[in-house]
């Protein structure tokens, strides 16, 4: 087991920095009530399309790229390190839910289109409390004819508004099916939110009786499966997010003088910066661990997801405060991107549940086999 970058995963990452660095910005975001559409949402979409991001993990078979979820790692980190604006996680979530659930047909159906960039996806799995599962749903679904009508909300959807289509998860019953809807069909209403992060779009949907189709392959082992890649992607950016505010921090400490001398020369600012840089270590070994066991379809895979979600989320969190109190009363003002950092941090900590949920995951995994980490 080798978590050392190959120079093909280093090219890959240093290409995606680049494109970034010269695609996407902050500037429009340093205002008060600044939207997602401001930082270039819509518009730098289609050059990640030209580059072959949405097929990145899209098996060959169905016209993707089939690449590693290594390489993944590598462009959700930069995604996540740049802030940059577009409709990628809500469309491989989507994309995700599909390879997972779907039959063949539906597979080759919708995968290639993502792949090409023609289709764009939202995942809808959360209740308005944030829960994700369980006994109750703010969704249901119910069999009308041939097909199948929804009803009820889905709440904190990412990139609905964008979608041509959504992946809801919906109860029939008492189980958990995945189902495909037009995003613009009748009974779908779709209303972004007031989000804590502009530089994500997020949205809630209402369904009145919309038609959809289900995916056939729905069990009850699908939603762990799409959850351990979206837990990746999240912490993946939160990982480099991390690496980049520690990068900034270090930067000012170095040239803000006070009192006759760089502040980075203070004891105060020397360990804070010292504590975050461990956190940082620890934060991309937990990715780079969690993005091998998917490419390994390790047994372990499960466990490495929480883990890394739980721990990546929670470093960027404290990086992110902790870069604010180095650059003082600066770092709390608009002109600033500091506050955006915090904002996607905090977001990226709550997207799927707070790292309490996770640590609770773990502790079930390893009581559930006791041989799991010995394996």
């Amino acid at each position: 087991m080798n978590f050392t970058l190959s120079e093909e995963h280093e090219a890959l990452r240093d290409m995606a920095r680049n494109f970034l660095a010269k695609e996407s910005s902050l500037s429009k975001l340093l205002v008060a009530g600044a939207s997602v559409e401001q930082a270039g949402y819509e518009q730098l979409w289609p050059k990640i399309v030209e580059l072959g991001w949405p097929g990145i993990v899209i098996p060959e078979r169905f016209g993707g790229l089939g690449m590693t979820y290594i390489d993944l790692a590598m462009i959700a980190g930069e995604i996540g390190r740049a802030l940059a604006s577009a409709p990628l996680f809500g469309t491989l979530a989507g994309a995700w839910a599909v390879e997972s659930a779907g039959d063949e047909r539906q597979k080759a159906e919708l995968l290639g289109a993502v792949a090409t960039g023609k289709l764009k996806l939202a995942l809808a799995v959360s209740n308005s409390d944030g829960a994700i599962g369980g006994q109750v749903s703010d969704a249901t679904a119910v069999k009308q004819g041939d097909g199948y009508v929804l009803s009820g909300s889905r709440s904190f959807v990412v990139d609905a508004k964008a979608a041509d289509k959504i992946v809801v998860m919906a109860k029939v019953g008492s189980d958990d099916k995945f189902f495909v809807v037009d995003a613009g069909s009748k009974g779908v209403v779709v209303d972004v939110l007031e989000w804590r992060d502009p530089t994500r779009q997020v949205c809630s949907v209402r369904f009145d009786g919309a038609k959809c189709a289900l995916l056939h392959g729905s069990d009850a082992g699908t939603w762990g499966w799409i959850r351990n890649r979206l837990y990746l992607f999240l912490a993946a950016e939160s990982a480099a997010g991390t690496e980049r505010v520690l990068a900034d921090a270090v930067t000012y400490a170095k040239d803000r003088v006070a009192f006759g001398r760089p502040i980075g020369g203070f004891q105060a600012i020397k360990h804070q910066l010292a504590e975050v840089a461990g956190i940082s270590e620890c934060a991309t070994a937990g990715v780079h661990y969690a993005a091998w066991a998917l490419t390994e379809n390790d047994v372990r895979a499960d466990l490495a997801c929480a883990m890394a979600q739980s721990y990546a989320s929670e470093a960027y969190r404290d990086a992110t405060y902790r870069n604010i109190q180095v650059f003082g009363a600066i770092g709390f003002t608009w002109e600033m991107p500091n506050h955006l950092y915090y904002k996607r941090a905090r977001a990226n900590a709550e997207l799927l549940g707070a790292p309490r949920h996770q640590r609770e995951e773990i502790v079930r995994l390893i009581e559930g086999d006791v041989g799991l980490l010995a394996a």
